[in-house]
């Protein structure tokens, strides 16, 4: 299994809290910023599976 390290940026925009992963291209949101970065794991973790799958990577 290998790790990877990634950024996350996290800002807050009409109401909502998005999350954004700058190096996969990757964002989601959620109502608070703790729901918002778990959002964006899930999302990151499926685009990663895929990729992987893809040979992406």
């Amino acid at each position: 299994m290998k790790i990877f390290h990634y950024r996350v940026v996290v800002w807050k925009e009409r109401g909502a809290c998005v999350s954004k992963c700058p190096e996969l291209g990757v964002s989601s949101c959620g109502g608070s910023i703790t729901e918002a970065k778990e959002n964006l794991k899930q999302a990151a973790g499926l685009y990663l599976e895929n990729a992987e799958a893809l040979g992406l990577f």
